[in-house]
């Protein structure tokens, strides 16, 4: 049996709508921003997917620490909206519904809604670390945005 839930952030960053959607749309990039990031490699698009990829995370369960690997599409990718969904064995989804929308003195609002669906048994471990994770990214986001040069964050 499946569970599943919601969780929602807004952020708002000093650029234009088609930087923030090629930041948010480029999974390749994502690493400078999500905090479980080690690995993305951009693979031939799946079909119905504008671009695909395979990811590996780094996660911790207590004092046991594991890489897993899963696959993300982006299935819309406009100036004011984007659309991935994330897939992992066993029957684990992450859908992130992104709007972009241009506000007064050049900022963007970005409106993030996720999904996340798994078996009851990983759900709660699998639904904290992603909301854990993508507030962390969101943190990020306006800082990476707000750069002029939207070069990445230095270590």
């Amino acid at each position: 049996m499946l569970s599943s839930d919601t969780f929602s952030y807004t952020v708002q960053a000093r650029c234009s709508l088609a930087d923030a959607a090629a930041l948010l749309g480029d999974l390749s990039r994502q690493g400078e921003l999500h905090p479980l990031i080690v690995r993305v490699r951009r693979v031939p698009p799946r079909d119905g997917a504008v671009a695909s990829y395979t990811i590996n995370d780094r996660l911790v369960a207590g004092p046991v620490r594991f890489r897993t690997t899963y696959h993300a599409d982006v299935l819309t990718l406009d100036d004011d909206e984007i659309v991935t969904v994330a897939r992992q064995w066993p029957a684990t989804t992450v859908r992130n519904h992104t709007r972009l929308r241009a506000e007064p003195d050049g900022l963007v609002r970005i409106d993030v809604e996720i999904t996340l669906r798994a078996p009851k048994p990983l759900f709660r471990y699998a639904f904290s670390q992603a909301r854990v994770a993508h507030l962390a990214l969101a943190a990020r986001l306006g800082a990476a945005l707000d750069r002029s040069d939207n070069s990445p964050p230095s270590t």
